[in-house]
């Protein structure tokens, strides 16, 4: 592989080819986070520049990338090239800074800081809230009955999130947590869409909504932070280990206002891509018995008993099944952001101020890397399998 990112002179390199698709479908196509998208890198190839509706100084460049090297020149650097976008201001705005969207200078400390929260050590912390979660969860699910996964699953991430990150009891609270997260994201996804946004002071009845939502969740999380500052017995791992969180190089703890901004998107980013995975992997499961077999018959071997971190290393295909769900279906199926300089990506010269959009789906479904890529087929992530995979080809999670 070419490293795009050492090259000396990136002004000899040209500009991606622009996407042979028509505008109004190249729209359309965008609405789409996997098969439009996709439509997008099968005609435009690895690097595409794509049409705007608008004049660049109102709506600027976009280019598309879906090969590993191009999301590596992206997601490999650490040194401020990119930048976040339009949808990290606006969630920061509304959701406060966390460290899915601050800019670099503030992300890299807060980075530091969160690492060590998500240790083998504090994982373990969590495991036996979202055991209970799943039993509770599934001892009402009856033989031969119908139920609605997505509900379900979401039901058990909220159950679970709720114990580990709050340490609480979400139960009856449901529907009233989870529709302040969608208000606030569709609200945050609407308004990073539109070429032209209404001024932040106006109070139009969407800001309304959004902004009630925001009071909701950091009301919810800055109670259950306080409750933790007050009784040092109350059960709350997350909290805990964010309370207890310092930047390893200037030793500066969180605030309680980063604590807070941190559960928000904890509960949100936690509740909704757990839930799709989960979701997904038993749709896959019960559309092949033969798989969804192997994976009892491995459950089955360890006893009837409660399972802990420590049975992983004896569940190697289901760990691979949810690997294979993540390929599919993975929760950041793209992600964008800003090239603050003129920069390579993926051989092609990226100019300063263009959004750089990057298709993780598309390259977790391309047949070039993958047999049969579209096939539910966990078995390709077994040890054999898996040697010599470029990292760059499967992430998930970006």
């Amino acid at each position: 592989m070419v490293d795009t990112m050492a090259t000396a002179d990136v002004g000899a390199l040209p500009l991606a080819p622009w996407n042979p698709l028509p505008l109004r479908q190249q729209m359309r196509a965008l609405r789409s986070l996997i098969d439009g998208v996709q439509q997008l890198s099968d005609a435009g190839g690895p690097v595409t520049r794509l049409r705007m509706p608008a004049p660049g100084w109102l709506v600027p460049a976009m280019v598309l990338t879906s090969s590993p090297q191009g999301i590596r020149d992206i997601l490999g650097r650490q040194d401020g090239a990119f930048e976040k976008t339009t949808v990290h201001e606006e969630m920061r705005h509304l959701l406060g800074n966390n460290v899915f969207d601050v800019t670099h200078d503030a992300w890299l400390p807060r980075r530091r800081a969160l690492q060590p929260v998500f240790t083998k050590k504090h994982v373990r912390q969590f495991s036996g809230h979202m055991s209970q979660a799943a039993e509770m969860v599934i001892a009402n699910w009856q033989d031969g009955a119908d139920i609605d996964l997505d509900t379900e699953c979401r039901r058990l991430t909220l159950r679970a999130l709720g114990r580990s990150v709050l340490g609480m009891d979400l139960d009856e609270r449901t529907d009233a947590l989870a529709a302040p997260m969608q208000t606030a994201l569709k609200y945050i996804a609407d308004r990073s869409l539109r070429p032209v946004r209404a001024p932040r002071w106006l109070p139009v009845p969407a800001r309304c909504r959004a902004r009630s939502a925001s009071r909701t969740l950091r009301r919810l999380t800055g109670d259950i932070l306080q409750t933790c500052r007050q009784d040092p017995t109350h059960d709350a791992p997350l909290v805990r280990a964010l309370m207890a969180a310092t930047d390893p190089v200037t030793g500066k703890p969180l605030s309680d206002s980063d604590i807070r901004d941190e559960l928000i998107i904890f509960l949100i980013a936690g509740h909704d891509t757990t839930a799709t995975t989960l979701c997904y992997s038993l749709w896959q499961l019960g559309r092949h018995p033969e798989l969804q077999d192997r994976v009892a018959a491995e459950v089955a071997a360890l006893g009837d008993r409660e399972l802990t971190p420590d049975d992983v290393p004896q569940l190697g295909y289901t760990v691979q099944v949810l690997h294979e769900a993540l390929r599919l279906c993975p929760p950041g199926a793209t992600g964008i952001r800003i090239a603050t300089r003129d920069l390579a990506v993926g051989g092609y010269r990226v100019e300063a101020g263009t959004l750089v959009a990057f298709a993780i789906a598309a390259v977790q479904r391309d047949p070039r890397l993958w047999d049969d890529p579209l096939e539910f087929d966990p078995d390709r992530f077994s040890a054999e399998n898996s040697k010599g995979r470029d990292r760059w080809e499967y992430l998930p999670f970006g």
